[in-house]
This record gives structure tokens, sequence and C-alpha cells, in this order.
């Protein structure tokens, strides 16, 4: 059985170049995240399946600079967007200082689509915090300050609740796995990660303490539907995930699509392939990895704005996907 290696992002630029021909180079963020054990899950599908590819995945960084490094070629594949990716092919918000952002974008195209999974928002059961309402003089950890998960929540928290994050409660300024100390500790009182059930944070945490998943108490209004817009959707946390969530009723939260995007003057037949060994044995790690469930070709193939790679393109069309 072959191993994917799991190395710093910087480093494996630099060492792509050297790559043997059918070795992939993947970028993905924080390891200990959902989507980059979708995507680590992905890579390790298609290493035990085909004998002649190796991808290799880079965990750390941020997508929206890998997202420029595959499209420049020094990465194969990384983490994408499909709010994202029309900032890169404008050359605005963190692209703006990027005048090749644009052009670039041309050469990044989609393999595939999956959820990010369920934002959960949780609490203690003893805070004395029963939904997002009650949140207002708490201290939470709501993403890395700057990054999309944190701009995410506290849009969702702003457009249900009305509170303001530095005015209502305070997000502290920590890197995920500072936030996630922080909680274990006790020095917050409110954690937020979204993730497909079952996370490996939740399972951690609830190994020796119970946790609550909040929602707000009203989740309609012009607000919302402002926040959710085209590329995010209403989701329910559900109840009996972990032996101690505390909830016995779904919560309301909200998820959006991320996907694997590859460049795309990757030569087809190995695009074609390695979306082939990964959906064509997908059904063989449900059982270990229950969250696998939750991807599906449907979803994959939506069309949120990317092009897809011709040949994650041709795999879709004879599996009757498109």
């Amino acid at each position: 059985m072959k191993h994917h290696v799991i190395a710093g992002a910087s480093a494996l630029m630099l060492a792509g170049a050297a790559a043997p021909a059918q070795t992939l180079t993947m970028a993905t963020i924080e390891p200990s995240l959902g989507p980059a054990i979708v995507m680590s899950t992905f890579a390790n599908l298609v290493n035990d399946e085909l004998d002649d590819v190796e991808i290799e995945v880079a965990g750390g960084g941020a997508a929206t600079l890998h997202m420029v490094e595959v499209a420049r070629g020094n990465l194969d594949m990384s983490m994408t967007s499909p709010s994202i990716y029309p900032l890169m092919q404008k050359g605005i918000a963190m692209y703006a200082n990027e005048p090749e952002a644009p052009e670039l974008s041309e050469n990044l195209g989609l393999l595939m689509w999956f959820p990010y999974g369920q934002y959960h928002y949780t609490v203690r059961p003893d805070s004395g915090i029963e939904t997002l309402d009650d949140i207002e003089g708490a201290t939470a950890f709501i993403g890395p300050a700057g990054g999309g998960a944190y701009a995410t929540a506290k849009g969702w928290i702003e457009a249900t609740t009305g509170l303001v994050a530095g005015e209502d409660y305070e997000a502290i300024t920590a890197n995920w796995a500072t936030g996630f100390q922080s909680f274990l500790d006790g020095k917050i009182d409110v954690y937020v990660n979204g993730c497909l059930d079952p996370c490996q944070q939740f399972l951690q945490i609830t190994e020796t303490e119970d946790i609550r998943f909040i929602g707000p108490e009203d989740w309609s209004g012009e607000a919302v539907d402002k926040f959710l817009g085209k590329f995010r959707n209403l989701a329910e946390v559900k109840p009996g995930a972990y032996d101690g969530q505390v909830n016995e009723e779904p919560v309301m939260s909200h998820d959006t699509n991320v996907g694997i995007g590859v460049r795309m003057d990757l030569d087809e037949d190995t695009v074609y392939r390695i979306t082939k060994a990964f959906w064509e044995n997908l059904q063989s790690i449900t059982s270990e990895a229950p969250w696998a469930k939750a991807i599906s070709i449907e979803t994959a193939v939506q069309d949120l704005g990317m092009p897809l790679h011709p040949g994650a393109r041709r795999y879709y069309e004879e599996v009757g996907a498109l």
C-alpha cells in the first residue's frame, strides 16, 4: 500500500519541479480540518488504486494562495471555493495586489465539489448559553481572523442575531490549533468549526466532557437571505453524532461547498484516471469514515461558476452525472 506525504506547503512548492512525471502535488489547509481530511482521503484512495500515480499532500497555509500556485504550475491541485474563484477571475479582494490573477484563473479548473460541513457553534452545557442569541458578552473562537471561516461565522451570527464581533462578543485572534486548545482549556466560551460529522475535534472533546451545539432563535429574514447568497445553504447539525452531545433536537446552522481545484494544463488522461479512481473506491471507506456518506457525485458536478477540467468532465459524462 502506498502512502501520501504530509509536509509543509511551501516545501512542496519548491520540490514540485523535481517531482517524477506521475507524482502530483496537492496542497490543502490545516490537516485536522474537515476539507483537508476529505482531500487527504482522495489522495489515499487514488494512491491505493493507481500504481503509476502518487499524490503527495501538503497540509497548511491558505487556499487562496494555493489556488494561485496551482494556476502557476507550482502545484497540481489544491482546495478551491466557488466564492473565491470569481475574486481571482476579477483580480479583486485578496487578489487586488496580484495583477496576474485574472489570467492565472484561466489555468485553474475543477475536479469536484464537496460539502465543507455544517458550522458547529459549540459551548459547554453549564455555560448558560442556550442559543447564539445568548453569546453577548462571551468570548469565542470563530476561525482565524481574516480567513474565510471567520468571515462566514461572523456573518451568520450577525445576520441571525444582530450581534457584532468585537462589539457584542469577543472573537479571539488565534489559529485553528490555538483556538481549539483554548476551548479545551476552558479559556473561551464558544468554539466554532465547520466539518462533516463525526469531526475529530468534537470526538476529542466528548471523550472527557459534554458539549452543546447552539443555533439562532430565528434564521429568517432579508439579512439571512443575503448572507446565504448563491453559495451557502441552511443545514442542520443532527443530534446523536457524539456520545457527549446534549442536543436532543436538530440545530439549525449553515454549510457551503468547497472543491478540489486542478491546473488546466495537467493532461486530460491523468485527471480522468484519478477522478475515476476516487469515485469507484469511495464506498470502500464509508464504514471507517462515516462522513464520506455526505460526499456525492451530484454535489461534485454542480455548476457553481468554475469550469470542470476536461479529464474530470470526461469521467462525469461517462457515468451520466452530466
